[in-house]
């Protein structure tokens, strides 16, 4: 019993955080909430209001979704007619096997910006499905990286990287 008043407690704690975090945010301290916010802050994307799988436009003009997956195991949510582009925070590459016993914090140890055509063309040619954790290869991840290593197609400031590490594990 001492265990169940033991996550009762950390809950409390939990909730008191959350509360801070959508005072900050201004919507539920959810993840994907919380990533579209970072990304907006850090990028300077201009978020929609509830569009449907659009969260905003990149100072280009192009559409973006943000998705936030606190580990990374090559898997993506894409959707036909979907943004120009698929934004990620990730946090650390995901190890094979149970998550017994493991964390996941929300933490962004990496950032990638995958070109929406361009990975949906990918995954058709090889016969993969496109929706809901659509299995992207590797290589597709570490051509898309933008942070921690530099990436030409979508250069990050020195202000942007230290922003990004202040989020790191």
């Amino acid at each position: 019993m001492n265990e169940v008043k033991r996550v009762a407690e950390l809950l409390q704690e939990r909730n008191r955080v959350d509360s801070a975090l959508s005072a900050c945010i201004r919507r539920p301290a959810l993840t994907g909430h919380l990533g579209d916010w970072i990304a907006a802050q850090i990028f300077g994307i201009e978020l929609e209001q509830g569009a449907k799988g659009v969260d905003g436009r990149l100072a280009d003009g192009r559409t973006v979704n943000v998705r936030w997956n606190l580990k990374r195991d090559n898997l993506l949510d894409l959707r036909d007619g979907g943004p120009d582009v698929y934004l990620v925070l990730s946090g650390p590459k995901a190890l094979a096997g149970s998550s017994r016993g493991a964390t996941r914090p929300m933490v962004i140890d990496a950032v990638y910006l995958f070109d929406a055509a361009a990975v949906v063309a990918e995954l058709r040619t090889r016969g993969r499905k496109v929706g809901v954790a659509s299995s992207v290869r590797e290589e597709v991840w570490e051509a898309a990286e933008v942070y921690p290593r530099h990436n030409p197609s979508f250069a990050l400031t020195g202000e942007q990287r230290e922003f990004l590490a202040l989020f790191a594990s």
